[in-house]
């Protein structure tokens, strides 16, 4: 990479807040819900680790050093993806057909309906479970209150009184069906609109059972919705604090696993060594001799960190293990990726096509753009197991041919001929190679946009774009914007661990 990388600046983590804020975030983070750390957890999933380098000695630890390491993870994974993620939500735990679970699940549901059902079968009926769940309805609506409902919360509190219900039980004057209504009613003013259309339903039940039984169902998923508001409400929030939440977390997990900084270390010290070996290549006289010890450029730790990000653009995700620092984000970058992977042959089928047209056609927006959309759709599925490179393009040769022909014949300019066709084909399907010449350049050139981007500070404008990739420039620009979002808030956080570690490396170096 270029030397420019020696110009990046690292972001600083921010100084310590309160610890009552700190606390807060504790609170949110560790309060959320299963189904909350089962999103995490399938997000967060990384390939098998192999070959882990042991640069601190093996040692025994107990199971409940496990399981709280195990929790300490969950935590700073839930704020994490809370933070980064401004898509995540929360979604309603569904058990799978047939699965143990859902059938132990069912049958206790069931038998506490029939249960339910029986006492209130009975000559006179008998309330005990039906004010029980009058009494957790009771707390649900509650809770789904803010401080400033005062009204709603005096009409719950009054209408839904245990004591004053059992009472009217006890002297046979208990109407449920009129609690049901204000139930159902209070559910309406206070269900966001997606759940409008459930409770409207709730008041065609007539039996007492099956409309407590929907009652409940409806009360989750209002539950969730509460959850999901709740998130998008302490984001703001989340986000001042999770750096130092985050880097807290992660120091007590180092503190009971000493070997938590062996990838990270691993990963610095290659991104160095390919780093200090461009430099010396560069640092090269004429002649060929080497250069002496004075004449070599020194590495810097910011360069060293940005290069290693880099890499991660480039990484084996299914023989390499991910350096622990990022392992959170192990599947964005990941996607990352796998955009880039898709601009590189998209940039590159575009650029030779410009090339073996006539002069202008590629200054003709209407038909680049048109051109692009059409490569891309074709590309679209490029890293499913199903999808073979090499026929895909064999097919984008044909459908660019005619694109071009027809623009061509509009233009009034000279037809294609057929030997151009035939070329521009070849040069097409030669793009499926990872050693295509045109291939390399345009993914070297798209990552010395991505480096000289980082190392810019973030700054808007974007750098220039690098020459043949102005037909991606807008794909390129939001993958540059989301991975330098990524880097800089891992930076915040992780920025002590990478200089501890870099300081030892540099020496040597």
């Amino acid at each position: 990479m270029s030397e420019n990388l020696d110009k990046s600046n690292v972001n600083e983590a921010g100084k310590s807040k309160s610890n009552d804020s700190e606390q807060g975030l504790e609170d949110a983070v560790e309060g959320a819900d299963e189904a909350l750390q089962k999103a995490i957890k399938s997000d967060s999933t990384s390939p098998q680790r192999v070959q882990r380098p042991h640069s601190s000695p093996p040692r025994f630890v107990t199971v409940e050093e496990l399981l709280e390491t195990a929790r300490g993870v969950t935590n700073m994974a839930l704020a994490h993806e809370i933070v980064v993620n401004g898509d995540f939500q929360i979604k309603p735990v569904e058990l799978p057909e047939n699965s143990l679970k859902k059938r132990v699940k069912d049958i206790v549901h069931k038998a506490f309906w029939d249960c339910l059902s029986a006492q209130l079968s009975e000559d006179p009926p008998a309330y005990d479970h039906a004010i029980k769940l009058v009494g957790e309805i009771k707390e649900t609506l509650l809770s789904f209150l803010l401080p400033g409902h005062t009204r709603l919360r005096n009409q719950i509190t009054e209408v839904l009184d245990l004591d004053l219900i059992k009472q009217e039980a006890e002297n046979g004057a208990l109407d449920i069906s009129k609690l049901a209504e204000f139930i159902i009613g209070m559910m309406g003013t206070l269900c966001a609109p997606a759940r409008d259309e459930e409770v409207k339903k709730l008041k065609d039940i007539k039996e007492i059972v099956p409309l407590f039984r929907e009652i409940f169902s409806v009360l989750d998923l209002m539950k969730v919705d509460m959850a999901n508001f709740a998130i998008s409400s302490i984001r703001p929030h989340l986000m001042q604090q999770s750096v130092e939440y985050e880097r807290k977390k992660f120091q007590e997990i180092l503190e009971r696993q000493p070997n938590s900084l062996d990838f990270v270390t691993q990963w610095l010290e290659e991104a160095s060594e390919d780093l200090m070996t461009q430099k010396y290549k560069h640092a090269l006289p004429v002649g060929g001799a080497a250069a002496g010890s004075e004449d070599m450029p020194r590495l810097s730790p910011v360069a060293v960190q940005n290069y290693a990000y880099l890499k991660l653009l480039k990484w084996d995700h299914l023989q390499r293990p991910f350096p622990e620092t990022v392992l959170m984000d192990q599947s964005r970058f990941h996607e990352l990726q796998l955009q880039l992977e898709q601009l590189t042959i998209l940039g590159a089928v575009l650029l030779v096509t410009f090339s073996m047209a006539a002069p202008g056609i590629s200054s003709q927006a209407d038909f680049a753009e048109k051109l692009k959309m059409i490569v891309k759709i074709l590309l679209t599925d490029m890293h499913l197991p199903s999808f073979h490179l090499k026929d895909v393009l064999t097919t984008i040769g044909e459908k660019v041919c005619l694109e071009v022909s027809s623009c061509l014949s509009l233009c009034g300019s000279s037809p294609f001929t057929t030997d151009k066709e035939t070329v521009l084909k070849g040069q097409i399907q030669a793009v499926a190679s990872p050693d295509d010449p045109i291939r390399r350049i345009m993914e070297s050139r798209i990552l010395t946009f991505l480096e000289t981007y980082l190392a810019s500070g973030h700054q808007k404008p974007l750098p220039t774009i690098p020459g043949g990739l102005s037909p991606v420039q807008r794909e390129l620009e939001e993958v540059a914007i989301k991975f330098a979002r990524l880097v800089n808030y891992n930076k915040m956080v992780f920025c002590p661990y990478y200089d501890a570690i870099l300081s030892k490396i540099l020496i040597r170096s």
